[in-house]
């Protein structure tokens, strides 16, 4: 794979590239290996090749150096780390289903009061939020069987910060928990960070407080300040410890510092490729689709073959090509369905 020219390096890094070198040369030193970009492939005027990495943990006394390549085939760019590019399918497979298992020993953590905040990061449609949904829906059977009130409350989407204060205040019991799914909103909110660290702080006392008059607390019977003993389980595309703008750093790390992260692990395409393979080998991806097995490995190459063309590379496109694949029992119509309505048009 050569990366265009016109990618900036810092692109690059933001979004870690590895080369792996077959065959190369520094200052006539011989060069093989597998190693972070720090710019893309280039090619010399004398017709030669050359691309520039980060050396830093191999025998060569400078970080960075540019390594000359006879052939560009010579180099294999891809996204990732190091170590990940290093790993096989099943090894990668078993890293991504024990980070889930961890995101559900966590929640259990959450509901029996011992986790009071928590943030999620990982890409949209890999099962962040369904994994946490399964443990507090198992946890909350026999409350909906009572018709008791559920102790927890999902918000997605965009959010106040006079809503996040109200619904904090809901849901301010011990062993009360407010999941807030995709609300990245409130990250670029002063009112709403402040409320959200207040709620997140790790102090013996959590005491939340709104400083200005309104209409609408009154109105819900919502106190200007309340002690909560609640937890928090923030869930987000965001990956907090790559984040450059500085307006939000100093606050994302604030968070960090008061609750803990679990990052999923799920950086690259294969990743999210290898977590579609890991849950239809588990079991639980297709089993409402009513596919038989031969099917079901259809789909899934499918998707591997057409990754970059695909809208999203997610579960939830694979639940959508398994719909398609059974509106036609026999013959390749579902992939033209899936070309028209699944995957992004081609440039003219």
């Amino acid at each position: 794979m050569i990366i265009k020219t016109e990618q900036r390096s810092e692109n690059m890094s933001e979004n870690q590239f590895v080369a792996q070198i077959k065959k190369g040369t520094y200052r006539n030193e011989k060069v093989k290996g597998t190693f972070p970009v720090v710019s893309e492939l280039k090619q010399a005027k004398d017709g030669s090749w050359f691309i520039t990495v980060n050396a830093q943990k191999s025998k060569f006394k400078n970080p960075k150096i540019r390594v000359k390549l006879d052939n560009p085939e010579n180099v294999v760019v891809s996204e990732g780390t190091v170590e990940s590019v290093k790993e096989t399918d099943e090894q990668a497979m078993n890293r991504i289903a024990e980070r889930f298992k961890i995101l559900d020993e966590m929640t259990e953590a959450t509901i029996d009061g011992v986790v009071r905040g928590m943030v999620v990061s990982g890409p949209p449609g890999v099962g962040k939020t369904f994994g946490v949904e399964q443990v507090l829906e198992k946890d909350s059977l026999f409350d909906m069987m009572a018709d008791k009130p559920l102790r927890h409350t999902f918000v997605k989407g965009t959010m106040s910060a006079i809503g996040l204060y109200s619904t904090l205040y809901k849901y301010s019991d011990p062993k009360n928990i407010v999941i807030l799914d995709d609300c990245d909103s409130i990250l670029f909110n002063e009112d709403a960070l402040n409320i959200l660290k207040a709620a997140l702080d790790s102090g013996k006392k959590r005491k939340i407080s709104w400083n200005s008059d309104s209409h609408f607390l009154r109105r819900e019977g919502v106190p200007d300040t309340f002690e909560f003993k609640g937890s928090v389980i923030f869930i987000t595309n965001l990956k907090f410890d790559n984040v450059r703008a500085t307006k939000i750093k100093d606050h994302l790390e604030a968070i960090l510092s008061r609750c803990h992260y679990l990052d999923l692990t799920m950086d690259t395409a294969r990743d999210k490729i290898l977590r579609i393979k890991q849950i239809a080998r588990d079991g639980g991806l297709f089993d409402t689709k009513g596919l038989t097995k031969d099917q079901e490995v259809e789909i899934i190459n499918f998707m591997v073959d057409n990754q970059k063309r695909l809208r999203e590379v997610s579960l939830r496109m694979a639940q959508k090509i398994a719909d398609l694949r059974n509106m036609t029992k026999e013959g390749d119509r579902w992939k033209s369905l899936a070309e028209s309505t699944c995957m992004k048009r081609s440039a003219a």
